[in-house]
């Protein structure tokens, strides 16, 4: 990742690399997990991702290493951007650019981003008031949406907890549609760790539970959702286990008027980190 500007990398050039160059082997190593550790990198795919990834290099919270793109109008403002800020550009193949992509409809534009390396101590250094904690949540989809709405809801951190999906996987990234450079993300395997670094930082650990004899309804009346709060989500199967739920203040379920059996967890964490939420800003 750290050669030289390569000839497709500069204005004036058309030849583009093919899925077989080195360059584009080297990053597709990064769809893999083992890949990125290796390298301390991840891929930011799609305009959305790669803009914030440069606004991110542009103020120094994180640094872009490399962009893929292929000869698409639509690529031309942010290849520029790159271009401005010494990032190297590297024009690709739609083929290359499809090994780089874990989508059905790959967009064409891949940045290379160093993976950031963030302390659970760093995450809640500066003692926000709404904090998202995901324990053993496997679906990567599922893990970036609540990026997304954390980083909505104005959630200080996301913390991932035990054997939760890489937050940098491909479709984690993808749909937390750039929030994740917005927000500290921190990965501890210690769920008692975790939770203890929030209560540390002076967080209530309020678990997210279908079958809770208290609801959000009743927490919002008694005022308890105005304080600073950990929310803590489990796995889309079998949600908190019980050694988890143990260690908590108190559980809650999000109230059905309906006819439906349940929320899937990304829509249920949405309602509950914006009833935190508004809660707080009232």
């Amino acid at each position: 990742m750290a050669e030289r500007t390569s000839a497709a990398s500069r204005p004036g050039t058309s030849t583009p690399l093919t899925e077989r160059s080195s360059r584009v082997a080297v990053a597709r190593k990064l769809t893999r997990r083992a890949g990125r550790e290796k390298a301390g990198a991840f891929l930011a795919e799609g305009a959305q991702a790669v803009g914030e990834a440069l606004a991110a290099n542009a103020d120094g919270t994180l640094r872009v290493r490399d962009v893929f793109a292929t000869e698409q109008p639509r690529h031309v403002e942010l290849v520029a951007r790159a271009r401005a800020q010494s990032v190297p550009v590297h024009l690709v193949t739609e083929r290359a650019a499809a090994s780089l992509s874990e989508t059905v409809t790959p967009q064409g534009l891949i940045a290379v981003c160093d993976l950031p390396d963030t302390s659970l101590a760093a995450a809640l250094a500066e003692r926000p008031e709404l904090v998202a904690v995901l324990v053993g949540v496997a679906d990567p989809g599922n893990a970036g949406t609540v990026v997304r709405v954390a980083d909505a809801a104005g959630a200080g951190a996301v913390l991932f907890a035990g054997d939760t999906v890489d937050a940098f996987n491909g479709k984690a990234v993808r749909a937390s549609t750039g929030s994740l450079f917005h927000l500290p993300i921190a990965r501890d395997r210690d769920v008692t760790a975790v939770l203890a670094a929030c209560r540390a930082a002076g967080l209530r650990l309020v678990g997210a539970d279908g079958h809770a004899t208290s609801d959000l309804d009743a927490a919002d009346r008694g005022g308890d959702l105005a304080a600073p709060t950990a929310w803590v989500f489990g796995g889309e199967a079998h949600g908190l286990p019980a050694e988890v739920k143990s260690e908590l203040d108190t559980t809650l379920r999000v109230p059905l008027y309906g006819r439906a059996e349940s929320l899937n967890l990304a829509t249920a964490a949405a309602v509950c980190l914006y009833a935190s939420a508004r809660a707080q800003h009232r």
